[in-house]
């Protein structure tokens, strides 16, 4: 590389690190304890305990038995969604003052699809809970999003940008080695860039999978302005159904898996959400893998006749947004996986400190003398 081209790359670098600094610092630390939220809620739940029984995704107790209990337990409000567990007999539903109430009006209700028993509102950590609206909004709901999205981004063409700079050391020195003897400076480059390098896969999935979820609102305001809106086409400028006219939800159901059998239902949206139409119970069927369980295929009911109008798999930039998910969090290989999370975490905050260090601590004529230092490992490192 030229010495004009090392410069870009060296100020494409500084600035796509800077620039983000404080919202990565304060992502990573709000993330530590939400790679562990399972178990941080289950350690912190008074009175928890396992159940016995199928899986509520499998088989139990009616479902509109189950839904007319919710009802009864929250008069006056309308059903917004129905989740089910692989794991356990445990069923959610999750009641609101009207069909398009916002989540903060909304209650969840925990059953026990195998006895039928209610076992109250879903338990609330606010201090979790307050860590996870801090790290995917700010508190500061889509706006936030999508600054961090973009914070994402930027975090990703730092890491490029960053391999494309550290290239010519990798030649030169030994991988691994940290200059022990040098100034405090060198010690401290050679530390960001051996953390930086370690982590680099990682960080990049992270980044990636952050940027996709912060623009989960506008992936699926576009999958229900676009491809649902084709599916129920025939439903064009109809009047939304009056919750007293909807029909069955174990002969939704039934129609739904008719249609697409083997397949495990993850959750159900009411008609009138985000995730449905204003006629339609919107089944959701997942994969059969921890990886693929967020890929989901919508099939959709008519609630009012309780007939499938149609079932068809989610556009690519929602399935990513389905499988980002789990692997921004590690939750699908259990504990391990998590533990690994964390380190790599831990690794990423070295990097952005000693990164911001580095920065804070440059020196008169500092740019200069790194892009002459890149380059001359360039030359050392160039064939003959």
């Amino acid at each position: 590389m030229t010495r004009r081209t090392i410069r870009i790359w060296f100020l494409i670098h500084k600035w796509s690190s800077l620039i983000p600094m404080a919202f990565l610092l304060m992502l990573c630390v709000t993330g530590l304890p939400l790679i562990f939220h399972d178990e941080i809620d289950a350690a912190t739940e008074s009175g928890a305990q396992a159940f016995a029984g199928h899986p509520s995704a499998q088989s139990g107790l009616p479902l509109d038995g189950l839904l007319a209990k919710a009802l009864a337990e929250r008069p006056g409000e309308v059903p917004l969604f129905m989740a089910f567990s692989q794991d356990d007999p445990i069923l959610t539903i999750t009641t609101g003052p009207t069909p398009d109430a916002a989540a903060k009006d909304m209650t969840l209700l925990l059953f026990d699809r195998s006895t039928g028993a209610s076992l109250g509102p879903v338990p609330v950590n606010p201090v979790m809970d307050f860590l996870l609206e801090l790290h995917t909004d700010m508190l500061l709901g889509l706006a936030g999003m999508l600054v961090l999205g973009v914070m994402g981004l930027g975090f990703v063409l730092a890491l490029i940008s960053g391999v494309v700079l550290y290239t010519p050391f990798m030649r030169r020195l030994r991988f691994g080695t940290v200059r022990q003897a040098r100034s405090e400076r060198v010690r401290r480059l050679d530390q960001h860039n051996l953390f930086g390098i370690v982590a680099l896969a990682w960080m990049l999935v992270i980044g990636l999978t952050g940027a996709i979820n912060a623009f989960a609102d506008p992936l699926t305001d576009s999958w229900r302005d676009g491809e649902l809106a084709q599916m129920t086409a025939a439903y064009a400028g109809q009047p939304p159904l009056d919750p007293a006219r909807y029909r069955s939800i174990d002969a939704a159901m039934a129609s739904a898996q008719a249609a697409l059998p083997g397949r495990s239902p993850q959750f159900i949206g009411f008609p009138g959400g985000d995730w449905s139409t204003g006629h339609h119970y919107a089944i959701f069927f997942q994969g059969d893998t921890p990886l693929t369980q967020n890929l989901l295929t919508p099939a959709l009911v008519d609630a009012a006749t309780g007939q499938l109008t149609d079932a068809a798999t989610m556009p690519a930039l929602n399935q990513a947004l389905m499988m980002s998910k789990p692997l921004h969090f590690g939750d699908y290989g259990g504990l391990p996986l998590k533990i690994v999370w964390a380190v790599l975490t831990l690794a990423t905050i070295w990097v952005l400190w000693t990164g911001l260090l580095l920065w804070w601590k440059r020196r008169r004529g500092y740019v200069d003398r790194r892009v002459e230092e890149i380059y001359r490992s360039g030359l050392e490192t160039a064939p003959a």
